[in-house]
């Protein structure tokens, strides 16, 4: 079995060229590409009167739609029947297929195999950040019999069905899995999580003798020069608490358990404190410890677990390595005398709503939260890491059935450019 021939696409498609003057009285759709080869899809509908641009093209059902400056990140695809009609700007290019050579679907496997992506990547003039018609013709593609293309073009329409419908499902499941984490953060902020266990350890010391320590061990850290001396604050009236709290807790400010490091204090010259080595990298604003490296020129050393807070994503993280590399875009929140596990908890389950990056932080400090005895929050933290690890598993399960689903696409995929297969009307099972 001899291959299937390499084709230009100049010999299967024409570029279609012209425009219609917009007319201020009608309304059109306006359609646009989706990156990464996620098909054409309706932008908006807006009267001819709303647009400045009064020449524009004319879209047609099957037109192989390509975005001049986004081909290079997969910006092409096919025009889909709903949008026959619709609009697009002289930025992008449009071409009819000759489907007596070139079965439309088949051109959408072609493409979804990334056949085309690669010579974007890598051919001359193609590798500018636009692309011109003449680029797209030069395009190259195996063209088995227009039998073989329409049969490929159907095994690839019915797997790609069976992926939405799995996506869908897994979205579900990804969905419950998100709300039954919430439901577990609820019920540990709460109390109800450990209601038994109170019950059974009524002597613990309760948290107004707590927070009387931390109070103490403040005062201290600022005589030291430690800590910079803080505004009282004013009475938690019990109106602003979001709810009760089980006897034994206080409510108090969410950043009154923990002392803000200082930025002084984040850069320290690694060759001045230790020998180099494999250090987390905190990303700037994200609170993401995003791996390692070991050539950083200066370090942020915690002596110990510590809290960040990011003011862009309004997101706070656990850490308990002893060096980490680079948070200028974060908050360092060392915890005092609680656990910093239960307070990363606590200050999770606050909801900033602030759209102003700088207030994010600002907006904690003037948030509550719930704290409970430390033996108690030992004890949520176990509770809570236990119920996680069972998500994490559902979430790996979850993992799993999408890779699965996607499986079955990409085996169609490799079957429509083996020939052999191909002519022997082998399927792809799923």
């Amino acid at each position: 079995m001899t291959a299937w021939p390499t084709v230009r696409l100049s010999e299967l498609i024409r570029h279609r060229k012209g425009s219609i003057t917009i007319d201020d009285a009608t309304t059109y759709k306006l359609c646009r590409v989706q990156l990464h080869r996620r098909g054409v899809i309706l932008r908006e509908q807006r009267s001819g009167a709303a647009i400045r641009t009064k020449k524009q093209q004319v879209c047609r059902a099957g037109d192989f739609l390509v975005a001049e400056m986004d081909a290079k990140v997969g910006g092409y695809g096919f025009v889909p029947p709903e949008l026959d009609g619709a609009i697009v700007s002289s930025h992008y290019f449009l071409f009819e297929l000759d489907e007596t050579r070139l079965w439309p679907g088949f051109l959408e496997v072609v493409a979804q195999a990334e056949i085309l992506q690669r010579q974007i990547v890598a051919k001359g003039s193609t590798n500018y950040a636009a692309i011109r018609p003449a680029s797209v013709l030069g395009w190259e593609i195996p063209l088995p019999p227009l039998a073989v293309q329409k049969r490929l073009a159907a095994n690839f329409v019915h797997a790609r069905a069976a992926l939405a419908s799995a996506e869908r499902e897994i979205a579900h499941q990804e969905d419950l899995v998100a709300k039954l984490k919430q439901a577990i953060l609820q019920e540990a902020i709460t109390g109800r999580l450990t209601a038994g266990w109170r019950a059974a350890n009524p002597t613990v010391e309760p948290a107004p003798q707590l927070l009387a320590r931390i109070r103490a061990e403040k005062a201290r850290l600022v005589a030291a020069k430690k800590l910079r001396p803080e505004k009282p604050l004013p009475p938690i009236p019990e109106s602003e608490f979001p709810f009760a709290v089980p006897h034994g807790w206080e409510w108090c400010a969410a950043t009154y358990p923990a002392y803000l490091i200082p930025d002084r204090d984040k850069k320290i010259p690694t060759s001045k404190i230790l020998p180099r080595g494999k250090f987390p990298v905190v990303d700037q604003g994200k609170v993401l410890i995003r791996g390692f490296t070991d050539n950083a020129e200066c370090v942020i050393k915690l002596d110990g677990p510590i809290v960040l807070f990011g003011d862009h994503t309004r997101e706070s993280k656990y850490i308990d390595f002893d060096f980490v590399v680079g948070a200028d875009g974060v908050k360092l929140l060392r915890p005092i005398l609680i656990s910093p596990r239960f307070y990363h908890l606590a200050i999770s389950s606050v909801r900033i709503e602030v759209k102003n990056y700088a207030r994010h932080f600002k907006f904690l400090k003037e948030a509550f939260i719930p704290l409970p005895p430390l033996q108690e929050q030992t004890e949520i933290v176990a509770r809570v890491e236990a119920l996680m690890e069972r998500c994490r598993e559902l979430e790996a399960e979850i993992a799993r059935s999408r890779a699965q689903a996607e499986a079955l696409l990409q085996a169609v995929l490799r079957e429509a450019f083996a020939p052999a297969a191909a002519a022997a009307g082998t399927h792809v099972e799923s």
